[in-house]
């Protein structure tokens, strides 16, 4: 039986699933024992129940990531942590050494204290941007920016395969 497959980005520069379709013909191989049931890369809308494996990259930077990660984790059998933003927060927390309201100045002007309805229906920035891990409970980490092609199809085929993942030999030169 074919295992559900989800991949998500929150907050960051989409490197990961570049490196995941960097797995070329690989990745036709590996689509024998799974169903890609959520993605930035189909059109599914709404993250699906009883997700056996979710591939998460990025960090979680804003009220939207925030409650994303919580119900991907409610519904995800073995939530990984894909990359260096996800991992660690990486270039997002850049902006944790500043103020939400001095980064909105910076990038706006005065226009989010005199225009607030611009900014109405957009995600609200948390105050702190913060790796999946401290917000909901992580199976797997695997570092890299973005992890390498041949290190995410080893990741996946033993996933898929239902073996154990020993994430230090699977980042070690890139393989």
């Amino acid at each position: 039986m074919k295992k559900k497959l989800a991949t998500v980005w929150l907050d960051g520069c989409s490197g990961c699933h570049m490196s995941f379709l960097d797995m070329d013909e690989r990745l036709i191989d590996l689509a024998e024992h799974f169903d890609l049931v959520y993605s930035p890369i189909v059109d599914q809308k709404i993250f699906p129940p009883d997700v056996d494996i979710s591939l998460v990259e990025g960090s979680v930077s804003t009220d939207a990531d925030e409650h994303k990660i919580k119900l991907i984790r409610e519904r995800t059998a073995t939530l990984v942590s894909l990359g260096d933003c996800a991992v660690t927060g990486n270039v997002p927390a850049m902006r944790n050494a500043f103020t939400v309201d001095s980064i909105l100045e910076r990038a706006f002007g005065d226009r989010p204290v005199t225009h607030p309805e611009i900014f109405q229906g957009l995600p609200k920035l948390l105050p702190r941007v913060r790796p999946i891990h401290e917000v909901v409970k992580v199976d797997v980490f695997v570092p890299g920016c973005p992890p390498s092609a041949d290190t995410i199809y080893t990741l996946l085929r033993e996933l898929l395969s239902g073996g154990s993942v020993d994430v230090a030999r699977l980042t070690r030169f890139g393989a």
